[in-house]
């Protein structure tokens, strides 16, 4: 019988691996993009015309010689990696040698390029399988171009199986976005058509470079952490790991009292300088911002770790975007205490938050912002050193109370108002996550007609209930919190109607904190706002609104008009 496993054509196999590369538009400019940022690029031009199926990118990185340029396009070859062992020292974002040598099996490939020290430019033409057709001598600035025509001409079927040239581009931008938030210190321009689509201008961080990707969201919304942690403990102890013992975790998080999504989109974890898929990451994203949000409400969150390559598997996705992590609990712990770091107040993190639309409008003005500040504690100090005027935790001084419902509390650069009702919900509810303690309760409390489900969700939570008589239940145990209330019955039929453990404590904690309309003293004021700052996330209560509104000593200045010059004020 003769054997039906044969050997494929090598054109069947150059069209089979270019399709686990190149694969769209957006596939083609991810990996040029990519090899210009290897080249050490600061400013990218990606230039497309969807219709003719044609792209190219021109960067200003280091360049190629005429060695490089010929080597360039040949299968599986790179300058980035020598031997096996290379793979778990990747340091680069490209490295396999497959991007250029899939796009001359699918289009038309053509490089110019001169390296930064060369006095030439060379520009040549590549066929079928990455074999030079045409050398010849250019005139180009130091860096490179690279032009992709007629993609997928050879594969029709390719094309027409392809979305939209509007859907396309759409995925072009969402990949330069991607990019562009890894590397924040590049230019970008991309054009379509022979017209400017968008640019995004270098920043020195992400967190300033975000509101150019999202228009929605304001600098203020932002808060950014950057932090140096230990490499995890069983990690290899290799000549890597004594040269930089640490990794880096950046992250940007919106404040859950300013800004949030409908979807989790804007849940983004990159790793060494690409954006991966990390869905255990992501959920320990989600679970840290839990409780902070609005119902159905995701946060806005961007976390790049710069970790030693032995931490990382590249191979498990052709795209690079789906990536083995090792240690991954040890990394899910750092980003959860990163994020709470983010959420807390204090002098690194406190920033103006006004809330509404109808107070940032009163507060607007056109004269430039003031540096007055009326409580500086050293009258010789330097009114634009940084941070001089920025609150320490627990710096709020309790001044008044508006309508039993509102804290009025002062701070070194201004005034805030504090919501009492929801800020000693805070404090509650994490204490109960801290300590859920339940306390015996004699005589029992009486409850009357519960269903099946009922007792059975308050017996989940862990309280002690019997029957006691025809339609009668005793919960012998109940939540500490709930011990010297009145409607403590009351409370406990609320929690019989279902939800989790979490679900219950936000429940006694809403039920047991301080009513809007009770009158305090200074003392009680000032404790709670002592207890609330020390709160793991005090910008929001566990329902997601927010706590407090605060107003800056600059933002009242410029609304009072007091940078006024002596003698001008008074027509003189």
């Amino acid at each position: 019988m003769a054997s039906t496993i044969q050997a494929l054509p090598t054109e069947v196999v150059y069209l089979i691996t270019a399709g686990e590369v190149i694969d769209c538009f957006a596939s083609v400019v991810r990996e040029l993009v990519e090899n210009s940022l290897d080249a050490g690029a600061t400013r990218i031009v990606v230039s497309l015309w969807p219709q003719q199926w044609r792209i190219r990118v021109a960067d200003n990185g280091c360049g190629m010689n005429l060695d490089d340029l010929q080597q360039a396009a040949t299968a599986h070859s790179t300058s980035k990696i020598r031997s096996s062992a290379d793979l778990w020292k990747i340091n680069s974002l490209g490295f396999r040698g497959e991007a250029l040598h899939s796009l001359t099996t699918l289009a038309d490939l053509e490089i110019l390029s001169r390296p930064v020290d060369g006095k030439l430019g060379w520009r040549i033409s590549y066929g079928n399988g990455g074999e030079v057709v045409q050398v010849e001598v250019t005139a180009i600035a130091p860096g490179t171009v690279v032009t992709v025509s007629h993609l997928f001409g050879n594969c029709s079927s390719r094309r027409q199986g392809l979305p939209t040239a509007a859907q396309q581009m759409k995925a072009v931008q969402a990949t330069i976005h991607q990019i562009a938030m890894c590397h924040p210190h590049v230019t970008w321009q991309i054009w379509q058509n022979d017209r400017q689509w968008f640019t995004i201008s270098p920043a020195s961080t992400t967190g300033q470079l975000l509101p150019q990707i999202l228009p929605q969201v304001r600098q203020g919304d932002l808060q950014e952490v950057k932090l140096e942690i230990p490499n995890p403990p069983n990690s290899c102890t290799d000549a890597i790991n004594r040269v930089s013992p640490h990794s880096a975790l950046n992250l940007v998080v919106g404040l859950p009292d300013r800004c949030h999504r409908h979807r989790p989109d804007w849940v983004r974890v990159a790793i060494n300088g690409r954006m991966v898929k990390t869905p255990e990451l992501e959920q320990t994203i989600l679970s840290a911002f839990h409780r902070t949000l609005p119902r159905d409400r995701y946060p806005i969150c961007f976390l790049h770790l710069a970790i030693s390559p032995d931490q990382i598997n590249w191979n498990r996705n052709p795209a690079k975007t789906e990536i083995y992590l090792n240690e991954i609990i040890y990394w899910q712990e750092q980003i959860t205490q990163a994020i709470n770091q983010a959420l807390s107040i204090s002098s690194n993190n406190l920033k103006e938050a006004v809330h509404t639309t109808r107070v940032s409008k009163l507060l607007k003005a056109a004269e430039a912002k003031g540096s007055y500040n009326f409580n500086s504690q050293n009258p010789n100090e330097n009114p634009k050193t940084p941070n001089s005027s920025l609150p320490t935790p627990n710096s709020l001084k309790a001044v008044a109370q508006v309508s039993n419902t509102y804290i009025v509390a002062e701070h070194p650069s201004g005034m805030w108002l504090v919501e009492q009702h929801i800020a000693h919900e805070r404090v509650l509810y994490e204490q109960l996550c801290d300590d859920w303690q339940l306390v015996p309760v004699e005589p029992p409390i009486i409850l009357y007609q519960l269903s099946p489900a009922q007792v059975s969700q308050l017996q989940r939570i862990g309280l002690e209930i019997d029957p006691f008589g025809e339609q009668l239940w005793a919960v012998r145990n109940i939540p500490a919190p709930l011990q010297q209330r009145d409607d403590c019955a009351e409370a406990i039929l609320e929690l019989s109607w279902g939800g989790d453990l979490q679900t219950a404590q936000v429940a006694v904690a809403c039920r047991s904190a301080i009513r809007n309309g009770t009158p305090m003293n200074q003392q009680e004021m000032q404790t709670l706002l002592d207890n609330w700052q020390r709160t793991r996330n005090p910008r929001t209560c566990p329902h997601g609104r927010p706590i407090y509104l605060s107003l800056e000593e600059s933002a009242l200045a410029r609304f009072f008009r007091r940078n006024w010059v002596v003698g001008k004020s008074h027509g003189i």
